[in-house]
């Protein structure tokens, strides 16, 4: 028995116990403190979807032999560029409103799929070293997208500063394009009522699901088989005739431009768009909340995706309140955010042994 309960806690993982034991405890802690539970778990419902296409962003690349992708900022800057423009053409009015998420999503996705695809040239250039890189790339990216920021030369008044009339914003507001369009789409109120109950975002969870759908029905098909096998063993995927690195350029590209969609999703769920630094460290919540849900660098499913950033997210949205009950004026909502993002990283990086690549 003891051998047996000694095999479960191996194979789960003794940090991702402890998560799921420590989200229990917060849940209670908010309970104890009549925190009001439904306003808490619609939260994180929101949060959940919002965030969960950005986590499903590591599924095709770590699948492709890349590892968890920490360059997914390059997704997320041709998705903050391609909400620019529908923004920037007015879109909106021509469209209305599903228009403009509808022209944002293909516009960045596009866009994403093509950076992906030189990124994804370039991981092959240095395989074996693909964590280490991807994360200088998403900090690059994301330098390099604040200087365009701040040069571009926008003449909608919702994007430029208003003295200067041209760069912008640090924030800018969706509420007059597709601001929450998602949330609102069929969301109900389960219970309670308004600003204390439990509320559903059904299209925003909807919309999420069908793009773990997608990602499913494409790692399912022959492509995405081929695609995992050379991320698996690309020596035997050499010997059966697979492009292992045409593979790996495709996973990356896929994940790019998840990562573009997943912004937009995240956006409109949040009604404004963040620009600059803002999505600088986006890539290691991605990673942390993927490996909470049972991923491996080598290995994730859909179903990793889906508990690790209900996991991930839950504990960010309950655990602040809790925090704030028991020590006032203190922020250990952020230091325990940092603590448990980083620290499943290191823990899963610790179980590589050396690298997300496989080659011989």
């Amino acid at each position: 028995m003891k051998e047996k309960c000694s095999g479960v806690i191996k194979s789960i993982g003794l940090p991702r116990i402890i998560i799921f034991a420590f989200f229990l405890l917060v849940v209670f802690g908010a309970y104890y403190y009549g925190l009001g539970l439904p306003a808490l778990f619609g939260s994180v419902l929101r949060r959940w979807g919002m965030f969960g296409i950005l986590v499903l962003a590591m599924v095709p690349a770590i699948q492709c032999g890349i590892g968890p992708n920490f360059g997914v900022s390059l997704g997320i800057v041709c998705g903050l560029l391609g909400s620019l423009l529908v923004i920037e053409f007015n879109i909106t009015s021509a469209l209305g409103p599903w228009g403009a998420i509808t022209v944002a999503i293909l516009i960045s996705s596009a866009l994403a799929a093509l950076v992906g695809s030189g990124y994804g040239f370039l991981l092959n250039r240095v395989k074996g070293s693909e964590m280490t890189v991807s994360t200088y790339v998403g900090f690059s990216a994301i330098a390099f997208m604040n200087i365009w920021w701040v040069t571009l030369p926008f003449h909608s008044g919702e994007i430029n500063w208003p003295i200067a009339g041209e760069g912008a914003r640090n924030t800018i507001n969706l509420a007059s394009s597709f601001g929450e369009i998602l949330n609102k789409a069929g969301g109900f109120y389960l219970y309670g009522e308004e600003s204390t109950g439990l509320y559903v975002p059904t299209g925003l969870l909807l919309f999420f699901f069908l793009m773990c759908y997608f990602v499913y029905l494409f790692m399912k098909s022959k492509t995405g088989k081929a695609m995992s096998a050379a991320g698996a063993n690309p020596v035997f995927a050499r010997a059966s005739g697979i492009n292992v690195d045409k593979m790996r350029i495709l996973g990356t590209a896929v994940s790019t431009s998840l990562g573009a969609i997943g912004i937009i999703t995240y956006a409109q769920a949040f009604g404004f768009l963040q620009m600059y630094n803002a999505p600088l460290m986006m890539g290691f919540a991605c990673v942390a909340a993927v490996l909470i849900g049972g991923a491996s660098t080598v290995q994730a499913k859909i179903s990793n995706v889906v508990i690790g950033t209900f996991l991930f997210q839950g504990i960010l949205v309950i655990a602040l309140p809790v925090a704030n009950k028991l020590f006032v004026g203190t922020d250990l909502s952020d230091i325990m955010r940092i603590i448990i993002s980083n620290g499943i990283i290191i823990y899963a990086l610790t179980k590589a042994k050396g690298g997300a690549s496989n080659e011989e």
